[in-house]
């Protein structure tokens, strides 16, 4: 593990039961996992197996690889669409490997993500969007399930109508 300021305490306690663990440590989790082994000289090595038991489809991605990806999306996040630390985003995305790259990109910048699983309908991403209040949902065209394919910008777009908050996400 890798502190950008290492902790000088486990444990929080004081707001029991909220407890924080190491609360004056910093690092992000997006370098622990990605950067610190292309930093070590193991950017060649496999990161991420991806193996689609629905389309067959295989991958594999190095750490450098996945450093670009990550990378890339970040940017996009940043650039394009204003993600800082702190916002939320939302991921409603199949289990493919551009989903694991959206978290760590929004681990890298330090906005907080929620996964969504793709196979839920839009009353209940609605409630998830009521909950969080995302800046920003990043999704896929479409997941695949035995037998179906399920559009996911039509569930979003009556999810968005059902929130109750009504403040739409980009």
């Amino acid at each position: 593990m890798v502190w950008f300021e290492k902790p000088t305490k486990i444990l929080d306690d004081s707001t029991a039961p909220l407890y924080r663990w190491y609360p004056d440590g910093k690092m992000n989790i997006c370098y622990n996992a990605v950067d610190r082994h292309v930093d070590n000289g193991f950017g060649d090595q496999p990161a991420l197996i991806f193996d689609s038991a629905y389309t067959g489809a295989k991958a594999k991605y190095t750490y450098k690889q996945m450093q670009n990806h990550v990378g890339r999306i970040a940017t996009v996040l940043k650039n394009k669409f204003g993600v800082v630390k702190g916002d939320r985003v939302i991921i409603y995305m199949p289990m493919i490997p551009q989903a694991i790259f959206c978290m760590l990109a929004c681990a890298r910048i330090g906005a907080i993500h929620s996964v969504v699983f793709g196979g839920f309908a839009a009353p209940e991403l609605s409630n998830r969007l009521d909950d969080s209040t995302p800046k920003l949902i990043i999704t896929a065209s479409c997941g695949i399930e035995p037998n179906k394919v399920i559009h996911y910008v039509p569930i979003i777009d009556q999810a968005c109508e059902l929130s109750t908050k009504n403040e739409t996400p980009i």
